[in-house]
Formats: C-alpha cells, sequence, structure tokens
C-alpha cells in the first residue's frame, strides 16, 4: 500500500509540473502613500483592484513605499495606480523615475484625491489634467457620460444618480483632455467655502473623469471612488477596469 501513494503521489506531481501557467495580461503598480488626508476608502480600493486583477487576468502589487519609484522598480510595470494619494509623496529622484517611466510609453490612472497629490510638481500636474480645488459635503447628484468610447464604458447608463464627494477642480492643466464623465450641477448643491477658498461650481460642464496621451504615455484619471461602498459597485469597477486596461495596454479606442 505505503508503495501504492508513492506511485499515486510522483503521478499527481508530474501532472502539477506539467500545466502550463497561465500567462498575465500585464502588471500594475497600486501606490497609495499619503501626505496629509488618509481616505478610509483605499482599503476598499486595494480589495477591487485585486479582484479585477483576479477577474482579468493581471498581475497588482500594492506599495505604499516611494521607495518602489526608481528606474529598476518601475521597470516589470505597464501602469502605475495611484489610488487615493494625497500630498507630495515622492521625492526628486522618484518623481524623475516616474517620468522617464510614462516617457517610455507606460500608463497612469488616478482614483479621486490623486488629484489632490503633488501640487508643486508641474509636469505631474499636466498628467492628472485637473487638480483638486474644494470640495462641498457628500451628495446625491446625476453624472452624464460624454463619451461612451473608452473601454469600461459600454454599460455605464447615460445618466446615472451616484452618491460620492463631488471635486470642483481647478483650472485645466492640460488642454487635449477627452472628457468620459461629467456631475450635473443643478442636481446638488457646489457651494462651499473653506476660510479664502470658495467653490461656487465648475459650470455646464463639470468633469469627473477623463483621459488623454501626455508626454509619451497615457494618464486616466476618474473623481470617483471617496466612498468605500463605491469600489462594490460594478458600473464603477467596469469604469475603472477600463482605465487600468487602456493606461496599461492602449488598447480598446
Amino acid at each position: 500500500m505505503k508503495r501504492l501513494f508513492y506511485y499515486y503521489a510522483f503521478i499527481a506531481a508530474i501532472t502539477l509540473c506539467s500545466v502550463p501557467a497561465v500567462a498575465q495580461q500585464f502588471k500594475v503598480l497600486l501606490f497609495s502613500k499619503t501626505d496629509g488626508f488618509h481616505h478610509q476608502s483605499i482599503h476598499e480600493g486595494v480589495d477591487a483592484v485585486r479582484q479585477l486583477a483576479s477577474r482579468h487576468n493581471f498581475v497588482v502589487d500594492w506599495q505604499e513605499n516611494a521607495g518602489v519609484f526608481s528606474d529598476k522598480g518601475l521597470e516589470s510595470f505597464q501602469a502605475v495606480i495611484f489610488l487615493n494619494t494625497t500630498g507630495n509623496v515622492l521625492n526628486d529622484e522618484q518623481q524623475a523615475a516616474f517620468e522617464k517611466f510614462i516617457k517610455s510609453g507606460k500608463g497612469y490612472v488616478g482614483i479621486h484625491s490623486a488629484a489632490d497629490t503633488e501640487y508643486d510638481w508641474a509636469w505631474y500636474t499636466k498628467l492628472v489634467g485637473m487638480m483638486f480645488k474644494i470640495h462641498p459635503q457628500q451628495q446625491t447628484a446625476y453624472l452624464n457620460v460624454q463619451d461612451s468610447n473608452f473601454p469600461g464604458m459600454e454599460r455605464f447608463p447615460k445618466k446615472l444618480l451616484w452618491t460620492d464627494e463631488w471635486y470642483e477642480y481647478s483650472e485645466r492643466k492640460a488642454d487635449d483632455l477627452k472628457v468620459l464623465v461629467t456631475v450635473d450641477e443643478k442636481t446638488y448643491d457646489p457651494k462651499v467655502k473653506w476660510g479664502t477658498n470658495e467653490g461656487k461650481g465648475m459650470g455646464a460642464v463639470h468633469p469627473i473623469s477623463w483621459y488623454h496621451n501626455y508626454d509619451g504615455g497615457r494618464a486616466f484619471y476618474t473623481g470617483l471612488g471617496h466612498i468605500g461602498l463605491v469600489f462594490s459597485d460594478q458600473t464603477f469597477l467596469d469604469h475603472l477596469y477600463g482605465g487600468i486596461y487602456w493606461a496599461a495596454t492602449g488598447k480598446g479606442l
């Protein structure tokens, strides 16, 4: 019996070794370092991106240590996701490595407060496209799709009731932004004041998600993602994966 057991164990080991490894589509760095406000929804965001990786067959490496931003540290990734980062998260050498990464044809995905990050780094502000200025209290409002010709937008309804934290952004840092989704200011109160910083809304066109080609690479941004449960909403997950897929591969348009 013992000899028979070893025989079957040997056959099982050979079978397992002969099963080919499943090739992953691409690899992304998920970066969530904060230097200021820390969103609790980062935890839900990490879980969501990991689930997207499992569902869509890509590799995700979650880091909060900015030391990964070096030529060698970034070389295996096709895109970097800034998940609710805030403040100054990279030093000069790390910034230079990230600029080189994008210039080599790679991609960037910014989620929510990625637009509240690195205000003094002009290159980054142009990569994001618009930077956070202020926000009112969390409210329900209508989202309107402006462009469905982008990965992940196939099932996004033309009009969608949504609750989140609505960022008002400062002036555009890049002129070629292609707006995917706007928020209808007529359906919520955009007025807010923090000392001398006052928000009155952005008018008839209030972008909340966009993309563009930038400095040899690609950049996608969504302002959704303040509330943790957003990261379990299938419409948002489709939207987010579409941005990741395009940023990492350049495909889908």
